[in-house]
């Protein structure tokens, strides 16, 4: 379970509160006061604790007030403990029962927890308020998760759909169901929107049209909403319709597309609502929401001025319309929809409410409509786009199809009202059909196959209106058959697996069977239901609503599920029994509906309207119900005629029933996921939990049921394979190696697993699991799995520590024989011999080497080894090398290309240019163009308007004709008609007269033979009468049992009279929501001013608006006045430079003549002086106006600038006007196309139409003729007539002498006669009479035909009955004697059985004690059952705990594990962070220092620059020395030029390196600010990961105490329940010794009994004997009469009217009929009672063997439950061991915790200090580096406002320029990239060409040292040779000459060998540690 404390608000909604759990207070109250519930009519079942115990009645006092009661101990039902208050899957409760689920459900929803899981499906109730648990964050945490991970919500029951979809490939589908109001429509809406986040086929995507597809998934739903919602008496938001919305998705699991089926849509709702009801939303959405402009476009009025909003306009508390109709064109615009078909379809909505308000009123003297008043249809018509003169002739006067002639047929009041409804709905129901099929096609426009499915089933809820239609009985039949795959998956299926898998299961009967109901509305035929009788209604000619209800009557009268109403206030009304509650029908226009016919002249109107969107709604319009075929039918004669018009058009009820038939085999195709809806009240309250309306729905829906099948079948199934495969690691050594079947393998596990057997049941193909038991097999696979991998690390660290370990010796061994060596040289240091022996020793090396040379072997060995891996590198280097040298070719190459295509680029660009100057030029020449054909448009239109009217004219006079030649043909029809029937009526009246003659003959014959017959059984019937009166005493039993009926018929009285009294409640209620109705309306006018005054702004906005134009204006002046000023300005500027370069030559002149004129006198120096000055002033002047002009230019500038920039938006807006006006030409143009077609056909028509005018006249004189040749036939006809009628009086003059029925027939014959002569309308009547007489006169035929064949078998039969008398007789004479014999006989065995009936009711009422006292046994043995079961319960729970702490301990240690590893690894990216950091440091430092650099070598050039500047002028100036050359100064002057030109390019050269240096700046800040971000977030990510580690380790430990407590208590729980067993236990033994001595004694009663049985058996047998053979001939009697009475009963029937004169025989007829029935019943009371005794004995012996094998059975669970007490102590007592070690370990973790929290805060105190003083340092830089960066900007703007001089008219050019820049930089980077990568390889190369010079370096080194090596090897190898040479040339004197040297050297010799030994020893430990090290 899911329980955490709620931390936010949204989590109040979800978690349930611990502390209200675990609260010991309400766990003391429980334990102490034994609560139980009681029933209670207020609240359902309120708490009480059990006082006294009297028998089988209860003392106690209610929990709440305190007030005692006594209650039968069968009503009581078990409290929970309070920790399972709340629960969230109430399958868990131990004690299962009405109250317990009431009150869990009660308790969550006064919460704020409105789901709860029951068992496999969840219950949602109302809240009737918003809940923020729908947020992403809620559906982030349900995302993935089991069902038991997180609380209840509908979010885990859609993601456990789409996850078992996901694994499973089934399709899946979510049923909402339950009743209206319930919250189906919402719950369907968090389904597509969850679906919409966790499916999205965008996640992650950048792009603009990401997640298009669930947008519009998402907008669907307000669309459908608008159109098909409204609000109902019970729910504001009702669904209308049903929806099944199907979600496709891919292979991947995103959605792919979907799909909106719906069904049903409430049409009837457009024209007609309840008081408090609203019609559709879209009319109030649209009437509130629509603006000005819209609303005239529109025609919208008021509410109130609407007739078929029924109650104006009815506000939804809490919703406003016109926000709604905002949501629901946004809804539209995203969906896809046009603004156009936005406004067609407010076009269609606006129709549908002007439709209502067309009114038609009766002519005076007739009965034909009219319409007065045609502004609405007028209104109608212009949206519409019809014409409203034929709409209303269409409606009026439509014309109809007769035959083959058409006529104008006038249409009254009513039948105009009923066409303008019809039309109203159909207009409605189109344009949903419209919008759903545009909405599907939004959904599948993606190209994705779809691999699976889920589907959401929204369909309105199960409804009992006041007046209940053809609408209600299509949905609550659609809601019985849901109900019904609701309890066949839940119920039916489930069973049915157990019993396929061949498990024992005792078949459950839930009584939940809804086929009855179904089968009365959908089955075809024997006996038709509902839907099928309504169909065939539909074809039967003069078929009414009451009719169908009358054949509804007498075909399903008797069905179960069918009921008259009470009081028959209409014909029309008839009940169906649902499943919840009985809903009364009123069939009134249900033939209508059934039929759904139209007008079809205004649909053939609308077909051809100028509105395309109205002509794509009625594309169809050809296959409407029209009213020619309505007439049709209504004049059909034949019921033949009927069946060829079949095929013509299907019925709403067919339609339907395949729709949902379809759904239904979808929805069995797919694995149901159900979603239970109930509402809480009926008020729409919030917190308000009406108990007994919540009852009624849990026991409608199934809900314990459901929960009940949960807990005692085996919902977790797995297949054998997929259960080896998984859980063969618990049982590795169970199964043996080799093949082995699947079963027997499970079979083999599960014994090793040593489950309870009453956990599972191994099938045929599955293993089948109780609740939990596979979550207890995961985790023990889990902690196995732990084992096993703990196990291989455990042996992976052992290895490692091991190899450690040797590394570690072998390391102390080598320092101890190093401090031995290095003791034993301390020693011997000082000692004079040691010392003599290391001089010595070197000679003595000698001896040594072969060894050296061993040694220098295995040297050289090792170098070859490492040249040859050098070569081998160096090989792969070179490849390498090769491969490099490659990939830069192939760079070049690409670079070349990339340049290349640069150059294509540009070259496209050019030509771009040119041809948009082309298409400019084009442009305006096809604007000229447009002007001209928009005048020739116009004049076209205008010859248009005149042809119209032309053509106008001629189709009126054509009518008038064709409507005249129509009413002639009419007439000839009629005449024609008439006389073919009365020729047909007279031979049908003789045929009929003949028979009737014959018929009567012949009954007469039969009247004889019947009354001789009669008189024989008379005789018979007396003797039958005795038995008569023996069987009145059972009559007198069964009034008994009539009163107890009449007693719960009374109580059934005063449950009605509540409903009466909740009803007043509602109207009480209905009475205020008027009020609030009323507040509404004046709300509604306050909202009208408000319009008007935003009518009033919109006004001065719009004169706003003008002014604006006018000021743009102006300034398009103003800015034609500035360029000219600009131009003037120009030419002022262009002289100042003329001037300018005047003067600059008068100065060059005055310079050349100052130069010539240096050697004259002082007095030219002087004047020289003043020229000097002079040209001094004029250049300052000059200057001073330069830098004038400049301002001025710069000022013309700015002013051209923001003049330009004016310029290019007219440009653009006048680009816009253009693209408009392109619009419009096209349109223009294709008008026109239009309109010189219509003109041509127009022409042709004209043509056509003089043609057919000429006909017309010819036609016209044919027909006159013709008429004149009627009129005489006419005039014959008349005569032919008068003849007619004469015979007719005479044949009926025969008939009335023949028969009363022949006279009613004359008489008919004769008005008929008259009636031809008055009007048309007697003739259809006439018609009609004469089919009644056709039909009858066929079944009198067959009636004729029936009697006479059963009179031929009545002659038979009478013959045999004659024969078998006669044998009869003399039977009887034999018989009469035994009769007297037995008579004796018989009345003895009266005697006795009077007394055995005593003996047996004395044996009945002992039987019925035990009955009763059985009864009571068995309520202990259920309640004791339901003990065991929850004690099961609460012992599987324990043990789920235990487990459940033992996880969370090891989950707890793998956590800290966990932490250490990630402490270890963020202290591990804290320093890679600080070294990082300290880089980037260093990196920012050196930047920073170089752009010092050259910022102070700018600056020195700069000074440079100044004093260079300072000397040329104080050169120019300084001309005070006369001795000076001119050659001089100017070869000074071309020396400082040149030096100013080095200096200049030295300047670029700086300014260059400068930029670079700042783009090199800005990359760093950059990167800088990136690393800083970066680092930021690292340092926020780690801490908000340090703390949310630290919460969760709290939150864990907080758990961890909660649940040691709750175990605590659970022990404590265990303890007293267990004492509680104990104690029930002994009751129980009680108890049945008890019953075993009562059953002993009962048993030896029935022997008893059974002894006296077969007594009177064998006598009863013997009386019987002689019985049958009586009884046999009476019941061939019997059958005979029993026929003979069914003929008489028909023969009554058909001649009833025609047999007066038989009134006699018919009396005495009845009289036998009464005798006859008399004995029959007599017979078949003696047959009753024998079968009675029959049944009783077998009764008595069933109930024995039922008693006998019930006590077994209770025996057999006395073993089982004392073995299970057993278990149970045992298991306790390993739970305590268990609990004793998990309490040790706690202390342990919690030592560890408070260790790990302290070392968590040093490091993060110790992170921090270092974190934040490396930040300051950092933020200090970057503020110094941000400065820097804002004065760099600085001089960068000031350098930009001097290059502004570029015009800005070619903006298009300028971007294009831009857009190639973008390119070039592109490839500038990736050219850059490849240089860079071209660096990396070049460093590469270099590295590895010095890797490969330092590998031959070795080489060489390697080399040297071993030709050194061979060298010294060599001089050795010399020495050696040397030596022995020597040694061996060594005279042996020399040896003999000094014995005493070596006696006298003993000692020293002793000390040397001493030295030598302890030399050896040294050397040993030394060369130990070498081979050591």
């Amino acid at each position: 379970m899911s329980k955490k404390a709620p931390s936010g608000e949204d989590e109040k909604f979800l978690f349930v509160d611990k502390d209200f759990l675990n609260s010991p207070m309400a766990q003391a109250d429980w334990s102490a006061k034994k609560l139980v519930w009681i029933p209670s009519e207020k609240h359902g079942f309120e708490a009480a604790c059990i006082k006294e115990e009297h028998g089988e009645e209860v003392l106690v006092e209610l929990a709440d007030n305190g007030k005692k009661a006594t209650v039968n101990k069968d009503d009581i039902q078990k409290m929970n403990p309070p920790k399972f208050s709340k629960v969230e899957d109430m399958a868990e409760l131990t004690c299962l029962n009405e109250a317990s689920v009431l009150h869990n459900l009660r308790e969550r929803y006064f919460s704020g927890l409105i789901y709860t899981y029951s068992g496999l499906f969840c219950v949602v109730v109302n809240p009737y308020k918003m809940l923020p648990i729908y947020s992403e964050k809620i559906i982030d945490m349900y995302k993935g998760k089991k069902r038991h991970e997180v609380p209840p919500h509908i979010y885990s029951i859609t993601d456990n759909a789409y996850r078992n979809m996901m694994q499973d490939r089934e399709d899946q589908s979510i049923l909402c169901t339950g009743e209206s109001g319930a919250g189906k429509t919402e719950n369907t809406k968090k389904v597509i929107q969850y679906l919409a986040v966790v499916a999205s086929s965008h996640k992650g995507k950048k792009d603009s049209s990401a997640g298009e597809l669930e947008k519009q998934l998402l907008q669907a739903n307000p669309i459908m909403e608008a159109f098909g919602n409204a609000k109902t008496i019970k729910n504001d938001n009702s669904s209308r319709f049903g929806k099944f919305i199907r979600i496709n998705f891919d292979v991947t699991g995103y959605i792919v597309g979907a799909n909106i089926e719906t069904y049903l849509l409430e049409k009837s709702r457009c024209i007609r609502q309840g008081k408090t009801e609203r019609a559709f939303h879209i009319f109030y959405y649209m009437i509130a929401g629509a603006k000005d402009k819209l609303r005239e476009e529109l025609l919208l009025e008021p509410f109130n001025s609407y007739r078929f909003l029924v109650a104006g306009h009815v506000q939804i508390t809490g919703q406003e319309d016109d926000e709604l109709y905002e949501e629901t064109m946004e809804a539209m615009k995203i969906m896809g929809l046009t603004d156009e078909e936005r406004i067609d379809i407010l076009k269609v909505c606006s129709t549908v409410m002007h439709l209502g308000n067309i009114e038609f009123k009766k002519e005076r003297n007739q009965e034909q409509a009219t319409m007065p008043d045609n502004t609405a249809a007028q209104k109608v018509c212009h949206l519409q786009g019809i014409n409203v003169t034929d709409f209303t002739r269409a409606i009026l006067t439509p014309r109809i199809k007769v035959g083959r002639e058409v006529v104008q047929k006038a249409q009254t009041k009513e039948q105009a009202d009923f066409a303008i409804e019809a039309l109203a709905k159909a207009v409605f129901e189109r344009l949903f059909r419209w919008i759903l099929a545009r909405v599907n096609k939004a959904l599948d426009k993606t190209k994705r196959q779809g691999a699976s499915f889920l589907g959401i089933l929204d369909i309105a809820g199960f409804e009992i209106f006041e007046d209940n239609s053809f609408e209600q009985l299509c949905i609550n039949y659609t809601n019985e058959k849901l109900q019904q795959l609701f309890n066949h998956t839940m119920f039916v299926l489930e069973q049915e697996e157990y019993q396929r898998e061949g498990i024992e299961w005792n078949f459950i009967d839930f009584g939940l069977d809804l086929q009855p109901t179904i089968e009365l509305i959908e089955r075809p035929n024997n006996p038709p239901g509902i839907l099928a009788l309504l169909d065939e209604e539909c074809w039967f000619p003069k078929a009414t609503d009451v009719s169908f209800v009358e054949k509804l009557m007498s075909t399903q009268g008797t069905h179960v599920k069918f009921a008259k109403p009470k009081q028959l206030k209409d014909k029309k009304e008839f009940s169906v029994f649902h499943y919840a509650g009985r809903v009364d029908y009123n069939a009134a226009a249900w033939l209508t509906k059934n039929m759904d016919p139209l007008n079809d002249n205004v649909t053939s109107l609308l077909n051809n309207s100028s509105s395309l969107f109205v002509q794509d709604l009625w594309k169809d319009a050809d296959r409407v119900v029209g009213l020619d075929t309505i007439a049709k039918m209504s004049e059909s004669s034949m019921p033949s005629a009927s069946k060829t018009k079949k095929g013509m058009f299907r019925t709403v009820g067919q339609l339907y029933k395949e729709s949902l038939a379809k759904l239904m085999t979808t929805l069995h195709n797919t694995q149901p996921n159900f979603v239970r809806c109930i509402i809480p009240n009926h008020e729409k309250r919030a917190g308000k939990l009406d108990a007994h309306l919540v009852l009624e729905q849990l026991r409608c829906n199934g809900v314990l049921e459901g929960i009940r099948i949960c807990r005692q079948g085996f919902p977790n199934r797995i297949v054998f394979q997929e259960f080896r495969q998984r859980y063969e690691i618990l049982a590795a050594n169970a199964i043996p190696k080799g093949f082995m079947d699947g079963k027997q393998a499970c079979i083999l596990m599960i014994k090793h697993l040593d489950l309870d057997p009453n956990l599972y049941r191994i099938g045929q193909s599955k293993t089948f699991f109780r609740t939990g038991v596979l979550a207890q097999l995961e985790e023990e696979r889990d902690l196995k799995i732990t084992v096993i991998i703990i196990a291989f690390q455990a042996q992976a660290r052992g290895f490692l520590a091991r190899r450690a370990f040797a590394k570690r010796q072998q390391q102390l061994t080598a320092m101890k024989v190093i401090q031995r060596n290095c003791a034993a040289y301390l020693k011997l240091r000082n000692w004079q011999w040691w010392r003599l022996f290391t001089k010595v020793k070197p000679l003595l090396q000698v001896t040594r080497q072969e060894e050296e040379m061993g040694l220098k072997d295995e040297e050289l060995q090792k170098a070859k080894d490492v040249a040859t891996k050098f070569e081998s590198e160096l090989k792969e280097i070179s490849l390498k090398h090769t491969s490099v040298l490659e990939e830069r070719n192939a760079l070049q190459e690409q670079l070349q290309a990339e340049t290349e295509l640069y150059a294509e680029a540009e070259e496209m660009r050019v030509r771009l240019g040119a041809k948009k100057q082309e298409l400019e030029e084009i442009l305006h020449e096809m604007e000229a163009r447009l002007d001209e054909e928009e005048e020739r448009s116009q004049v076209l239109s205008v010859e248009k308007k005149k042809m119209q009217q032309q053509m106008q004219e001629l189709e009126e006079h054509l009518e008038e004709e064709e409507d005249a030649r129509q009413k002639l043909q009419l007439e000839k029809v009629t005449c024609e008609g008439k006389i073919k029937k009365l020729e047909d009526d007279v031979l049908v009246m003789e045929d009929h007269n003949n028979k009737l003659l014959k018929e009567r003959k012949m009954m007469e014959e039969r009247i004889a033979d019947f009354s001789s017959n009669l008189a024989e059984e008379e005789e018979k019937s007396k003797n039958l009468t005795k038995l008569k009166n023996k069987h009145e005493s059972m009559i007198s039993d069964l009034e008994v049992r009539l009163k107890k009926e009449e007693k719960s018929r009374q109580e059934l009285d005063k449950a009605k009279r509540k409903l009466e009294a909740e009803s007043n409640d509602l109207q009480e209620q209905i009475a205020d929501l008027q009020a609030q109705i009323a507040d509404l309306k004046a709300q509604l006018a306050k909202k009208e001013e408000e319009l008007q005054n935003a009518l009033a702004r919109l006004e001065d906005e719009a004169a706003q608006k003008n002014n604006a134009l006018k000021k743009i204006r102006e300034l398009e002046g103003h800015i034609s006045d500035l360029q000219e000023d600009l131009d003037s300005e120009r030419a002022a500027r262009n002289k100042a430079e003329k001037i300018k370069r005047d003067l600059g030559e008068e100065l060059e002149a005055l310079k050349s003549e100052l130069e010539d004129t240096l050697d004259t006198t002082a007095t030219q120096q002087e004047l020289r002086g003043k020229r000097e000055q002079e040209v001094n002033l004029l250049k300052r002047a000059i200057e001073d106006e330069n830098r004038a002009h400049e301002a001025q230019v710069q000022e013309m500038r700015q002013k051209h600038t923001q003049g330009v920039e004016e310029l290019t938006e007219q440009l653009e807006q006048s680009k816009r006007v253009k693209t408009t006006l392109e619009k419009a030409k096209q349109a223009l143009e294709k008008e026109t196309s239009e309109l010189t077609m219509e003109v041509r056909s127009l022409t042709q028509a004209k043509q056509d139409g003089e043609h057919k005018r000429k006909k017309v006249e010819s036609q016209l004189a044919d027909l006159q003729a013709r008429c004149n040749d009627s009129e005489k036939l006419k005039a014959e006809l008349g005569d032919r007539c008068s003849k007619i009628t004469t015979e007719l009086e005479s044949v009926t003059n025969l008939l009335n002498e023949a028969e009363g029925k022949n006279i009613k027939l004359g008489k008919d014959v004769a008005s008929l006669g008259s009636q031809l002569q008055d009007t048309q309308e007697l003739l259809a009547e006439e018609t009609r009479q004469k089919l009644q007489f056709g039909t009858k006169l066929r079944q009198a035929e067959d009636d004729k035909n029936s009697l006479q064949e059963q009179l031929d078998d009545e002659i038979e039969a009478k013959r045999t009955v004659e024969r078998h008398v006669s044998t009869l007789n003399i039977q009887l004479s034999d018989n009469k004697k035994k009769l007297d014999e037995m008579s004796g006989n018989i009345e003895l065995l009266e005697e006795g059985k009077k007394r055995l009936q005593r003996d047996l009711e004395a044996a009945n009422t002992q039987f019925e004690e035990k009955a009763s006292a059985y009864d009571k046994l068995e309520k202990t043995k259920n309640r004791l059952q339901q003990e065991l079961e929850d004690t099961l319960m609460d012992l599987d729970n324990q043990r789920q705990n235990v487990s459940n702490l033992e996880k969370k301990q090891k989950k707890f240690d793998q956590m800290l594990a966990e932490e250490k590893s990630i402490s270890c690894k963020f202290a591990e990216e804290r320093d890679r962070a600080e070294a990082e950091a300290r880089e980037k440091e260093t990196k920012a430092l050196s930047l920073a220092r170089a752009l010092d650099d050259t910022q102070d070598g700018r600056e020195e050039l700069e000074r440079a620059n100044k004093a260079l500047r300072v000397e040329m002028e104080d050169l120019i100036s300084s001309k005070d020395d006369v001795g000076k050359n001119v050659h001089e100064l100017e070869k000074s002057k071309r020396g400082l030029e040149a030096q100013v030109e080095e200096m200049k390019t030295q300047l670029e050269e700086l300014e260059d390196e400068l930029q670079a240096a700042e783009d090199a700046k800005l990359r760093l800040e950059v990167n800088m600010q990136a690393l800083k971000a970066q680092f930021d977030r690292d340092l926020q990510g780690r801490d908000e990961m340090g703390e949310e580690k630290k919460r969760q380790l709290v939150k864990q430990v907080r758990e961890l105490e909660t649940e040691l407590e709750d175990e605590r208590k659970q022990r404590a729980t265990a303890a007293a329940a267990k004492k509680k067993l104990e104690t029930d236990i002994k009751d129980l033994e009680g108890q049945i010794e008890t019953s075993n001595k009562g059953r002993d004694e009962a048993i030896k009663q029935l022997r008893k009994l059974q002894a006296q049985m077969k007594d009177f058996q064998r006598e009863l047998e013997d009386a019987r004997a002689a019985r049958e053979e009586v009884l046999t001939t009476a019941k061939e009697s019997e059958k005979k009469a029993k026929s003979l009475e069914a003929e008489l009963m028909q023969l009554q029937e058909d001649m009833a009217a025609a047999e007066r004169a038989r009134k006699q025989a018919e009396a005495e007829r009845d009289e036998l009929s009464d005798e006859l029935s008399s004995n029959t019943s007599g017979k078949s009371a003696l047959a009753d009672e024998k079968r009675r005794l029959e049944g009783k004995i077998a009764q008595l012996e069933e109930e024995l063997e039922e008693e006998q094998s019930n006590m077994e059975m209770l025996n057999d669970r006395l073993r089982k439950s004392t073995q299970q007490v057993d278990q149970l102590n045992n298991e306790l007592q390993t739970e305590r061991t268990a609990s004793q070690k998990n309490e040790s370990a706690r202390q342990q973790m919690e030592r560890q915790n408070k260790e790990l929290k302290a070392k968590l805060q040093e490091m993060e105190n110790q992170v921090k200090s270092k974190f934040k003083s490396s930040i300051s340092a950092l933020e200090s830089k970057v503020a110094q580096l941000e400065e820097q960066l804002e004065q760099e900007s600085r001089d960068k703007q000031a350098s930009a406002k001097g290059l502004r001089q570029k015009d800005k008219k070619l903006k298009d050019l300028i971007m294009q320029v831009e857009d190639e820049r973008k390119q070039a930089e592109q490839n500038k980077d990736q050219a850059e990239k490849s240089n860079t990568r071209m660096k990396q390889l070049k460093r590469q190369l270099e590295e590895s060409e010095e890797e490969s010079q330092r590998a031959t370096a070795a080489r060489r080194k390697l080399q040297r040292e071993l030709d050194e090596a061979t060298e010294a090897n060599d001089a050795m190898s010399r020495e050696v040779n040397s030596l022995k040479s020597k040694l061996r040339r060594g005279n042996e004197p020399s040896f003999g000459s000094t014995p005493r040297r070596i006696g006298g050297g003993g000692g020293r010799r002793g000390m040397v060998e001493d030295a030598s030994e302890e030399e050896g020893d040294f050397q040993s430990d030394f060369n130990g540690t070498k081979s050591a090290e």
